[in-house]
């Protein structure tokens, strides 16, 4: 496929990422009431099943704090050494600033919107800060993405290497989104929003990584 088509692919991929995010953060600081409710009844539905059902708050907590952002973070700087002892010098600069870049983006987001975190009679689970967008839900999508483009070239001609990085890329995060709001920590618009802002993170930065990106990045993805 030639460059500019998948620079426009890439492009429209994100846009339609980035809209119902900003949708999402529109409602959400008009207080719209029909998202209030949806966001409320799901909350209730899964706080309920969560104070009946000890072993679930343990499996999410737990799930939360392995997948946690600074995990996701250490293991980006793994994966930038890793990168560095092979001399893959712009490649593991591009896994650095775009992991740097998602975190602060969402931070911001969460001091613009300013939302407060669900208010539980009995909670399961406290977090602190702001809510939207999930900064777990963003670091999970943003870190499978990143670790997805650099190390899927790596797995040509390895079927199941493959169905097994596409397959943690996608589950990891989706349970780490419901685990926050499950844990009563998130409303599902934070996740959802967190979730598609990680992954349209992920496709505008990879907008440098042709022109950065070793050859031999490129030959395996071909191969």
């Amino acid at each position: 496929m030639r460059p500019e088509l998948r620079l426009t692919e890439r492009a429209t991929g994100a846009i339609l990422l980035l809209v119902p995010v900003a949708l999402l953060a529109i409602l959400v600081v008009g207080n719209v009431a029909w998202l209030h409710t949806l966001d409320g009844a799901i909350t209730d539905a899964l706080h309920g099943f969560a104070l009946r059902h000890r072993w679930w708050v343990d499996a999410m907590s737990w799930w939360s704090l392995i997948f946690h952002p600074n995990v996701w973070r250490v293991a980006a700087l793994g994966l930038v050494i890793w990168l560095a002892r092979r001399r893959r010098w712009p490649l593991a600069w591009w896994v650095a600033v775009t992991m740097t870049a998602g975190g602060i983006l969402g931070g911001l987001l969460k001091l613009l919107v300013g939302r407060h975190r669900p208010d539980l009679l009995d909670p399961v689970a406290r977090a602190a800060g702001y809510s939207f967008p999930s900064g777990h839900a963003l670091n999970n999508a943003l870190g499978a993405a990143v670790f997805l483009i650099v190390l899927l070239p790596h797995t040509a001609g390895r079927p199941r290497a493959r169905f097994w990085l596409w397959a943690g890329a996608v589950v990891i995060p989706l349970i780490t989104c419901v685990s926050r709001v499950a844990l009563g920590v998130h409303w599902t618009s934070d996740v959802v929003a967190g979730l598609l802002l990680g992954v349209a993170v992920a496709l505008i930065a990879r907008y440098r990584l042709p022109a950065s990106a070793p050859r031999g990045i490129e030959e395996r993805r071909i191969g």
